[in-house]
């Protein structure tokens, strides 16, 4: 397979949570937005900032009516400076690491099997360092309960 595949992930940054992705092969604003709305429907934000680079998608009509739309504020980081998104940097290196350079594809559907995969291990078992050795859910759960939001610890 000669294909190219791009990945957006939504991540949230207080615990590193991977909330929204998608894989497509062309890097249309839709496959962005759909990104978004898989993050939307998990979190339904308000007021939260959602920072990404300057691609074409992100700084597009539609995805940045999308975010206001959804009470969202957009925030775009400086070009070519990829220390000015270093979390979305970070992941998109290790899930280049850890999936993509591993092997040979097929087609898109197995990349994007893999991607399911490796964001359900991201958020539910890979330990950060940062969060005291738990994965990103297990931290996000057990803040929800020290706050007594049960809903959300669930």
């Amino acid at each position: 397979w000669q294909g190219f595949v791009y990945v957006a992930f939504i991540i949230d940054v207080f615990a590193g949570c991977i909330v929204g992705w998608r894989v497509s092969s062309s890097m249309e604003t839709t496959f962005v937005l759909d990104a978004l709305e898989q993050a939307l429907w998990a979190r339904r934000p308000s007021g939260t900032i959602h920072h990404s680079d300057k691609g074409s998608q992100y700084v597009s009509l539609a995805y940045t009516q999308r975010l206001k739309e959804a009470g969202l504020l957009a925030s775009t980081g400086s070009t070519g400076d990829s220390y000015d998104n270093a979390m979305a940097e970070s992941i998109n290196g290790l899930y280049k690491a850890e999936v993509i350079h591993r092997k040979s594809w097929k087609n898109r559907t197995e990349v994007e099997l893999a991607t399911l995969t490796w964001v359900d291990r991201y958020n539910n078992r890979r330990l950060l360092e940062r969060l005291g050795h738990i994965p990103p859910a297990e931290a996000e759960k057990a803040y929800y309960a020290s706050i007594g939001n049960n809903d959300l610890a669930a």
